[in-house]
């Protein structure tokens, strides 16, 4: 019987079907990085605001003052005293009543009066001049409140591990399109639901879901994308990146044009409703299907793409093998039980967390640093799409570890001289801080490949998926350590970006190299791999490449 990648090359490995596939799943890259990025616009930091005095609302009202007569007799005995208070966080310790008048509305505390006020700490009341601007001003974020949004963010990055593991499963087990599908359908109603939460905490509990649908529909669209491709088409992974960086530069038009942190959050979910349309153009992974003893809708399905490729399947073919070599019930420790597959996991697993940690910083620093955000959001993203033209011209040219470990040593070495350059210099900080951004951003689509390439295929689907979580361990961490630390120091998060790069840097010149080497079937394979400073590895029948997120 032949292989499923025999028949494949004969039905055609990327043909005019592929293609078709690869464009119509793609687009959920754009949609994805719409979520992942949205906290910068979603959670941007209100204008102008202040903590409003117990009855001001009443009196207000009474007195017909208008906002800007309210914030004056709020704010300028503060300001008095203290000409840096700014009002947000704390008030005069006093209450308006129906005897308060309306002409000196401090007249009756003297305390004020003589220059002495007691100030007391602003508990759930400030007034903004955009309350619908943003998730800070819905949901009073400000203050001592403000490591609330660091938890949004977080708990997002919770959903996309927790979708990782449990959709993850779920394709595998009922079917890579109808979990997509599902996924897709489940993104787009909790997004809705976030959009209109009546409070913070229905606001969490649903980002976490709409965080486990969609990182199932990013996932399993990569997935069907390298299933129906040929064994050559590696590279088709970091193609896919080029969708996810598109939205990066289209979500700041879309928060330029809606006023709204509701408007945003429909605008980015909406567009799922329309992915489930794929049902009628996309169909079942063929090699699932196998997998699954459904060899004759696999080989129906395979009719189709030699069809559409306008190639002929010999109709000799019956019956379709592929290969399962994957261990039944995997663990860590078979992925750390020899010394050349504990080298790569420990370091793979560092490469992951450290690239999702500070891609997700440098683009939520974007939130905190001032300028203008759109402009400066989008600028960001462009300089993403040279990154996968530079990897392709890259790494087959110069292998996968040099271009790793350069691209590390870029987004450190930026990160530290941007923390240090002066701020009246503001085109010079920009651009090395893009450059610390291309940097980082060719180090994570990198990080994909190589992580494929360095497990065998008895343990590639369960070493990536394993590895991968920590990327999404980084992005939970991401906006505590930003937020917090910038709190302290604008320019701390960069120094800590800077070490942490510049360590992965040198790890990865501790992998092997895989330019021109078959993908290793088996742990001894692995062992046999070059090693950092040697001899190359042996040549090795090429079988399976695919890779998974």
């Amino acid at each position: 019987m032949p292989s499923f990648d025999e028949v494949l090359k004969e039905a055609g490995e990327f043909g005019r079907f592929q293609k078709r596939v690869f464009f119509l799943l793609c687009q959920t890259g754009v949609t994805f990085s719409f979520l992942f990025a949205s906290v910068v616009f979603l959670g941007k930091a209100p204008g102008s605001y202040w903590c409003r005095i117990p009855g001001a609302d009443e009196l207000s009202e009474r007195c017909n003052w208008s906002l800007q007569e309210e914030q004056n007799f709020t704010l300028l005995p503060l300001r008095l005293v203290n000409g840096s208070a700014s009002g947000h966080c704390e008030r005069l310790d006093i209450s308006w009543d129906a005897s308060t008048s309306c002409a000196s509305p401090l007249a009756h505390h003297p305390n004020v009066s003589v220059g002495s006020p007691r100030l007391t700490a602003c508990q759930g009341s400030w007034v903004y001049h955009q309350p619908h601007s943003s998730i800070v001003s819905e949901y009073n974020l400000v203050c001592g409140h403000s490591w609330m949004l660091d938890l949004s963010q977080a708990i997002l990055n919770l959903g996309f591990l927790a979708g990782a593991f449990t959709l993850g499963y779920a394709a595998d087990r009922y079917g890579r399109i109808l979990i997509y599908l599902l996924s897709c359908l489940g993104d787009g109603i909790c997004g809705i639901i976030v959009a209109f939460s009546p409070n913070f905490t229905v606001f969490l509990i649903f980002r976490f879901l709409q965080g486990v649908f969609a990182k199932g529909t990013w996932m399993t669209c990569y997935v069907i994308v390298t299933e129906i491709v040929g064994s050559s088409q590696r590279i088709i992974g970091i193609v896919i990146q080029i969708f996810f960086t598109l939205g990066i530069m289209i979500l700041p038009g879309i928060a330029y044009l809606l006023p709204t942190w509701q408007g945003i959050q429909l605008a980015i979910s909406l567009p799922n409703f329309l992915f489930l349309v794929y049902y009628w153009f996309v169909p079942e992974s063929p090699r699932w299907l196998l997998t699954r003893k459904k060899g004759e809708k696999a080989l129906k399905i395979m009719h189709d793409i030699a069809k559409h490729n306008g190639k002929y399947l010999s109709p000799h073919y019956s019956e379709i093998t592929v290969s399962n070599a994957e261990v039944s019930n995997p663990s860590f420790l078979d992925l750390v039980r020899t010394p050349q597959m504990r080298r790569n996991t420990l370091i793979l697993m560092y490469a992951w967390f450290t690239s999702a940690l500070i891609y997700q910083g440098l683009v939520m620093r974007l939130g905190i640093v001032g300028g203008n955000l759109y402009l400066d959001f989008f600028i960001s993203g462009a300089v993403e799409l040279p990154a996968a033209l530079l990897i392709l011209v890259t790494i087959d040219r110069f292998g996968r570890r040099l271009p790793f470990a350069i691209s590390n040593f870029v987004a450190g070495i930026a990160c530290l001289i941007t923390a240090f350059l002066p701020e009246d210099i503001p085109w010079l900080k920009t651009t090395v801080a893009t450059l610390g951004r291309l940097g980082i951003t060719i180090a994570f689509e990198i990080v994909y490949l190589v992580n494929s390439e360095l497990y065998p295929t008895i343990l590639r689907n369960f070493g990536v998926s394993l590895c991968s979580s920590l990327c999404d361990l980084g992005g939970i961490i991401a906006p505590f350590l930003l937020f917090r630390l910038a709190a302290v120091w604008l320019e701390l998060p960069l120094i800590i970006f800077s070490i942490l790069a510049v360590v992965c840097g040198i790890l990865v010149m501790l992998l092997p190299e895989t330019k021109g080497i078959s993908l290793p079937e088996t742990v001894e394979d692995v062992e046999q791999l070059s090693s950092p400073y040697g001899k190359c590895g042996k040549k090795r029948k090429h079988r399976d490449t695919n890779s998974y997120i």
